[in-house]
């Protein structure tokens, strides 16, 4: 542990507090605490002359000779106390003088409110629970430095109570996704993470090794295969919220690590799966956020039925030209060239076609707009329109010009299933999912499918700029990377 040279001094401070507190018997580190609640409970509880024993983290410390006003924090929030001399008698006093900000302790008294209106527990007794021997950050008064931030997240935590409440934010919003899929009747299943394939999307996997049985093994970048395993098998409606690994770039919408919710209900469709993610957004945001109008000031979303149809042609027409998809290749490039489109010399129409559509059409459409009849060969697991099959019968809704979730009706035709796999694979056998496609020749039922990539959700439902401030422990490159 390297530290610089004013906090090892505060660190030799403190273990010399430490050492003058076991001096005096004081303990360290102690035991349990039995709280009457967390100091949110005890604030909503209040009242005057109430006993109540509270434990938090000292964030704050007042002496005014005999006495001492400090405020406490614990994960629900803060609450000051008083501490007299008179109260506690010279030992325990002279003890808690010292005391430093950061540490944890445990009091009992009884609740009073000061002459400037401010709740108060009046100590006569407290016990040390944890010595802290690093000072928080910025000289206790918040963390800014965004690297640091995300490195030391804990500190994060305890010096920003906004950062807190985004991520209870997130936990209730999770919540409340899984509540809604309870009560539609859908059962929560676990699936493989550890795969010898990597399927159900095209993504680059993280690969690893199985000692045990000499095998390559892959982390999965979606569960999607294994679902449909369980249609198969006779569950209708199953999800799972599932972790996703990809070996992909990081960015402020990218994480190598990252948290979804795939859906999949037997004899449904698309739009079966219209109805499904409205009703769980719309009721996340109504319980967690208060509110349909959500975002940030620089960019609010209305999440207000109807939500916006249109299909993926029409707004590529709309941002590059009426006559696009009437062009030849050369003629296409040219224009995506006058447009300062990136294109890779290999690339076709289908490539061309969607770098038009994430890059001018994807980042306008703020308000909810699902997406439908995308191009067969960007998504090879749907099943084809009726009247179309170079097109797909599926939506990717977005919201906040982001992708938020991706919905099909499922392809359960095992023989166009094994095409497009062959297709994907480029003639590489070893890529195709021999026992998926056994599988799906058992007979899968018609279904819908979608997956939520709860990230992005919690981005845009809370505000967040980052795709690291809605996830604890974002990966980040190494320092000095």
């Amino acid at each position: 542990m390297e530290l610089g040279t004013h906090e090892q001094e505060f660190r030799n401070q403190r273990l010399a507090n430490l050492e003058a507190l076991k001096a005096r018997g004081v303990a360290p580190y102690g035991k349990a605490f039995v709280r009457s609640g967390s100091i949110a409970d005890i604030r909503a509880g209040f009242a005057e002359g109430k006993t109540v024993r509270m434990a938090g983290r000292l964030m704050t410390i007042r002496e005014m000779g005999k006495s001492i006003f400090a405020d406490l924090r614990d994960g629900s929030d803060r609450f000051q106390i008083y501490v007299k001399k008179q109260d506690l008698g010279d030992d325990a006093f002279a003890a808690f003088k010292l005391l430093d900000i950061g540490d944890l302790i445990g009091v009992e008294g009884s609740l009073f409110t000061t002459k400037m209106g401010e709740p108060t527990v009046q100590v006569g007794a407290w016990v040390l629970l944890s010595k802290s021997l690093l000072p928080l950050p910025e000289k206790w008064h918040g963390l800014q430095d965004v690297d640091t931030r995300y490195r030391k997240r804990y500190l994060d935590l305890i010096a920003n109570p906004e950062v807190r409440k985004v991520f209870d934010q997130r936990i209730a919003i999770i919540r409340e996704i899984r509540s809604c899929l309870h009560d539609r009747g859908f059962q929560e299943v676990e699936t493989p993470m550890m795969q010898p394939m990597a399927g159900g999307a095209a993504a680059t996997p993280f690969k690893t090794h199985y000692e045990a049985l000499n095998s390559p093994m892959f982390l999965r970048i979606a569960p999607e295969l294994y679902l449909k395993r369980l249609l198969v098998g006779g569950f209708d409606k199953v999800f799972e919220l599932n972790r996703n690994f990809r070996n992909e770039g990081l960015s402020r919408y990218h994480n190598p690590e990252f948290t979804m919710i795939e859906v999949y209900q037997a004899y449904g469709d698309v739009r079966t799966m219209m109805e499904v993610v409205q009703d769980m957004i719309l009721r996340a945001a109504r319980a967690v956020m208060g509110t349909l109008q959500v975002g940030n000031a620089a960019q609010p979303i209305d999440l207000a039925l109807p939500w916006r149809e249109v299909t993926y042609h029409d707004l590529v027409r709309e941002a590059i030209g009426a006559d696009w998809f009437t062009l030849d290749l050369g003629a296409a490039k040219a224009r995506a060239h006058e447009h300062h489109l990136h294109m890779e010399p290999q690339w076709g129409m289908v490539e061309l076609t969607q770098e038009v559509f994430e890059k001018m059409v994807e980042k306008t459409l703020i308000n909810p707009t699902f997406v439908t009849r995308l191009p067969a060969a960007l998504v090879p697991l749907a099943k084809p329109c009726d009247d179309d099959p170079s097109l797909v019968d599926v939506f990717e809704l977005v919201i906040g010009g982001r992708e938020i979730a991706p919905g099909y009706s499922e392809l359960n035709d095992p023989l166009i299933q094994r095409a497009r796999f062959e297709e994907q694979a480029g003639g590489d056998a070893s890529k195709i999912d021999e026992d998926f496609l056994t599988a799906l020749e058992h007979g899968m039922p018609p279904a819908g499918g979608m997956g939520v990539g709860i990230d992005r959700l919690v981005m845009m439902l809370t505000g967040a700029e980052s795709i690291r401030d809605v996830v604890l422990f974002p990966q980040l490159k190494g320092k000095g990377g």
